[in-house]
């Protein structure tokens, strides 16, 4: 035959079964490897017509699949691109972390430097916000001259360099995730764990991972709001993950309110920051050292969790990590002098960074202790307010945020400033002040720990 003929022959073969996969699936059925892989080939080559991957889309939200299709799934859509590849003498030591996205949720920004300082390598491959929950690539750019792209020759020399970096997805990496995330969204087919899973791990395994840990949260403003139902998309996770040869363990972790006391983008670094100085809320911690102690302990790097959460925790408060994090900004393009003073003590972080036109301050209604706000309620006024986006592409507003001023536990009298809100254009209207308002939980006594239970590989 031809090469043209071949060409003809395979397309007519591939559109001929794809309808008898769409079939198997809708009705049920349990997909082959084989089949699979025919699926994900059409996908990534563009040999299906998008309302065939709509159905099989809709097919695997309906019907599900098993924990060995899955699998399948989820190797085929590694494998649609470039699988990174690493120097001999750094196996065993690359590791990353994935979190389900909450709000506040600034953890990536301490916890890849703070594993460059103990030895790892850290490709950390983000995404963007979208809707309420806040992504590490916006607050990364909310410093200028800090460039998120990054060609796979780069992401080695700063991880030969530096230990870690922090950069967005590249063209060639897990191309059928793209076009299954877009036709996902306009197909109501999103909160499917098969295909979450496929999503989250496909990507994770295309960057070679030793050992890979999980956020998987739960709450108010979370994707899932019961433990139960997170727990389920957890072990999808970490088997999925374990069965590409990473070594991937999960933490439940709760979401109700914010995750340390800053949202927005601008307010994120700084308060990521002020954590690599010494100075970071307990909360915020608690998930940095887990998560890190976590790692460490699946690489083999220490014994048990609590000496892995001690090296963690003396990587940030001793200022190691801290130093790889200016390190990190000077090899993405931030100009060595905006790294230095972000980075030095005494400094004015907004010298560096944009700060919001106007703040205003609320004010307690009663006297009581600080419970928490609702996370999803102020992250989404904040959406509004120009600090996140509903369609992929559209710009942010780094500076638009807000700031607790009291901590959770605190007793607080009526009248006290407890919520600064920096915001630009459009100004917060009187209902959105008052959504605020009624977020803001105020008690009587509460003990608050984050982390609700481990899943190890």
């Amino acid at each position: 035959m031809l090469a043209e003929e071949t060409d003809a022959f395979l397309q007519f073969t591939a559109t001929m079964s794809i309808p008898d996969l769409i079939k198997t699936k809708r009705d049920g059925g349990a997909l082959t490897d084989e089949e699979i892989k025919t699926f994900i080939q059409a996908v990534t080559n563009k040999t299906i017509q998008d309302c065939q991957t709509g159905a099989m889309l809709m097919a695997i939200w309906q019907k599900g699949m098993n924990v060995m299709e899955t699998e399948t799934l989820t190797r085929e859509m590694m494998s649609s691109g470039e699988v990174m590849s690493w120097p001999k003498e750094w196996a065993g030591r690359v590791v990353d972390k994935h979190s389900t996205g909450g709000v506040g949720d600034k953890v990536s920004l301490v916890l890849a430097p703070a594993l460059a300082a103990c030895g790892c390598k850290v490709p950390m491959i983000s995404g963007r916000g979208l809707a309420h929950t806040g992504g590490t690539l916006d607050k990364l750019e909310s410093i200028p001259g800090f460039n998120i792209h990054q060609s796979a020759a780069q992401i080695q020399r700063i991880l030969d360099s530096v230990g870690c970096c922090i950069v967005g997805q590249t063209e060639t990496l897990v191309p059928a995730d793209r076009v299954l995330y877009a036709l996902r969204d306009a197909t109501s087919t999103v909160d499917s764990l098969p295909l979450i899973t496929g999503s989250i791990i496909s990507k994770k395994g295309a960057e070679s991972l030793s050992a890979l840990v999980l956020d998987v949260k739960f709450g108010k403003a979370a994707l899932y709001k019961d433990l139960e139902s997170a727990k389920e998309l957890a072990q999808s996770l970490v088997s999925a993950g374990n069965g590409l040869g990473m070594r991937t363990g999960a933490v439940l972790s709760c979401m109700d309110g914010t995750i340390g006391r800053c949202v927005g983008n601008s307010l994120e670094v700084i308060e990521s920051l002020e954590t690599l100085k010494g100075n970071g809320p307990e909360d915020l911690m608690e998930l940095v050292t887990t998560l890190g102690g976590m790692l460490l302990m699946m690489t083999g790097s220490v014994s048990d969790l609590s000496e892995g959460k001690k090296k963690i925790s003396e990587a940030v408060i001793g200022g190691a990590a801290l130093s790889k994090f200016q390190a990190m900004m000077e090899a993405q393009g931030v100009k060595e002098k905006d790294a230095q003073s972000l980075c030095s003590t005494h400094t004015d972080n907004y010298s560096v960074l944009r700060k919001a036109e106007h703040q205003i301050e609320l004010k307690t209604p009663a006297d009581g202790v600080f419970l928490g706000v609702d996370g999803l309620i102020l992250a989404e006024v904040l959406h509004k307010l120009g600090a996140g986006r509903s369609k992929a592409g559209e710009p942010v507003n780094h500076s638009v945020g807000a700031e607790l001023l009291v901590s959770l536990g605190q007793r607080v009298e009526r009248g006290v400033s407890w919520l600064r809100l920096h915001y630009e254009d459009p100004a917060p209207t009187p209902d959105q002040e008052s959504r605020l308002q009624n977020a803001l939980n105020l008690g009587s006594t509460q003990q608050h720990t984050l982390v609700k239970e481990l899943l190890l590989p």
